[in-house]
């Protein structure tokens, strides 16, 4: 299934980096959702991601939007990313990766010759009523923060 604009974001239920269960459905109401796909915590591209997130935090919450970030990593991993990163918002572990397949966040990509399933970087921006404002594919890990906010606030 291909989501586009306009279309109703699939609800899910995943386990966040403290082993609590996170609903998409708990954030109705927010002004945005922020859900961003990225492929392993703790790994050079996926930190920068995630810091630059962290370091913006503020502004995001100022605009009414709320960060959630999905790995196929298990909760463990994300507790420990976060610490080591000092990260201020929610890591969601989608270990058999049903949830970015929901959102055409799973696919082919190659790496050095290679071709292997696995996380296709992009992010979502969910409006109040659980509707997709917009999709951000060939996310670049340095700018993501800078580009995301500028979604929320072009609404």
């Amino acid at each position: 299934m291909q989501l586009e604009i306009g279309s109703k974001a699939p609800n899910f239920s995943l386990l966040n980096q403290d082993s609590e269960l996170v609903s998409l459905d708990s954030f109705r109401g927010q002004n945005s959702v922020l859900l961003y796909f990225y492929p392993k915590a703790m790994t050079p591209g996926c930190t920068t991601q995630a810091c630059g997130i962290r370091d913006s935090i503020d502004q995001f919450e100022r605009n009414g939007a709320k960060v959630l970030a999905v790995s196929p990593d298990t909760p463990d991993k994300l507790r420990k990313f976060v610490a080591k990163e000092a990260l201020n918002f929610i890591l969601l572990s989608d270990s058999d990766h049903a949830v970015a397949e929901s959102y055409g966040a799973w696919g082919l990509k190659k790496f050095m010759g290679k071709e292997y399933m696995g996380i296709l970087r992009c992010t979502f921006v969910i409006d109040i009523n659980g509707r997709i404002k917009h999709i951000m594919k060939n996310v670049k890990t340095k700018t993501h923060h800078e580009d995301s906010l500028q979604l929320i606030l072009d609404d």
